[in-house]
């Protein structure tokens, strides 16, 4: 709880009042929202819930409350001296709590609070980079295509893997698991091919170069529609040049994903077919608490917890590679996959219904993996991230897949 205490404390380091009390965009709150969020959850999950302490700072209620405010409204904070006090002597409260607190019963809680403000934390990570992101010009793609192009090639298999399918235990059941990735569930797949590596920008630039963005054949219709509707054209953290062909391609919506895989003739992979890929061993014939094996986390064995401050070029991390042969499944970028956001088979909500259930509206896509901002306290590849299709200032990107 310290280490990710003061992973929080070092994003809001130097923050300008714009970055602090403003949004960034019209669908995110403001970063100083997010840090008394924070201090918020804390409070009324551990002193209020567990220890049945009246609220120390009822003021903050409305303001703090995941359901008290529309986003718009949540930009009238207090100062952020104000703030870090407040998450200080909370903390403090809790800390002292925790000396006799009955863990035995508790700890999936506090260890659902950790994961709670680390997965804000990378919020307000995404929010800061939207303040300070330089947009470049934007790319020049062909003018507008009044004819259907035909496809421009078979699709290949150069640079993916097989994968075998077959039967297998999907999700996670240790106390880490999150309310969306329970109950385990025997689930089935067929053989497929995925890319041993996120697309990159090298890649993502030939389907730019080829009109991508103005030929409608590509694009799912609701993409299309939001495609022209906001003259999107190119990804957010969009970048070229030498020095960035390796790099993942990083901000790109679901749509953009979606429309660059039917480009190459391949599609987005489902979930099932993710998760296979990030977990089965296929000598051993098991599946794998973590794409290397089932030791722990470290930094090299991919890009996450902040500490690069960036994408990574793909292929760095052959530590972290999984035994299906695949590079970069936890870290560096959140990956789409083509799977609407829903419960499993016998989903129970913890801890209170809105968390997860109040977006399984088939609105909302699973994205899985984490990116480089992710803290290593959610980072496993049962994680199941959501967000709309049209979204694109998270630090997404994604892999295709293939029929056998």
């Amino acid at each position: 709880m310290a280490a990710c205490r003061q992973s929080t404390l070092n994003l809001i380091q130097d923050l300008t009042d714009a970055e602090f009390y403003q949004q960034a965009h019209p669908d995110f709150s403001p970063v100083g929202w997010h840090l008394g969020h924070i201090g918020f959850a804390e409070s009324l999950w551990l002193l209020e819930h567990l220890q049945r302490s009246p609220c120390p700072y009822p003021q903050y209620q409305q303001l703090f409350a995941a359901d008290g405010l529309p986003k718009a409204q949540r930009q009238n904070l207090p100062t952020l001296s104000d703030l870090l006090a407040f998450i200080t002597d909370v903390r403090d409260r809790t800390l002292a709590y925790l000396e006799t607190a009955p863990l035995e019963t508790q700890l999936r809680l506090w260890r659902w609070l950790l994961q709670h403000e680390s997965q804000h934390a990378e919020t307000a990570t995404y929010l800061l980079a939207l303040h300070r992101w330089q947009t470049p010009k934007a790319a020049t793609t062909q003018e507008a295509v009044t004819v259907p192009l035909p496809v421009l090639k078979m699709p290949s298999t150069e640079n993916m893997v097989r994968i075998a399918g077959g039967e297998f235990t999907m999700g996670a059941d240790t106390l880490d698991a999150l309310d969306n990735e329970q109950p385990v569930c025997l689930t089935q797949v067929d053989d497929f091919w995925l890319d041993q590596t996120p697309i990159t920008v090298a890649a993502y630039a030939e389907f730019m170069a080829a009109g991508g963005y103005d030929n409608s054949q590509w694009w799912h219709p609701e993409g299309w529609i939001w495609r022209q509707r906001y003259e999107i054209t190119q990804p957010l953290y969009w970048r070229c040049g030498d020095a960035t062909e390796a790099l993942p391609v990083c901000g790109v919506s679901w749509y953009e994903a979606d429309a660059y895989a039917c480009f190459m003739g391949k599609r987005l992979p489902s979930e099932v077919e993710w998760e296979r890929a990030a977990r089965w061993h296929p000598e051993q014939q098991v599946m794998q608490s973590m794409p290397w094996g089932n030791g722990a986390v470290n930094q090299q064995r991919g890009n996450f917890g902040g500490d690069r401050g960036d994408v990574t070029p793909v292929g760095q991390f052959p530590a972290g590679r999984s035994a299906t042969g695949c590079d970069d499944l936890l870290g560096n970028v959140w990956e789409w996959t083509s799977t609407w956001f829903a419960g499993y088979p016998g989903f129970q909500a913890y801890p209170y219904k809105g968390y997860s259930q109040a977006y399984f509206d088939r609105a909302h896509r699973v994205l899985r993996g984490g990116s480089w901002a992710t803290r290593p306290w959610v980072l496993r590849p049962t994680f199941r991230n959501w967000y709309q299709p049209h979204v694109q200032q998270v630090f997404a990107g994604f892999r295709c897949a293939l029929e056998i």
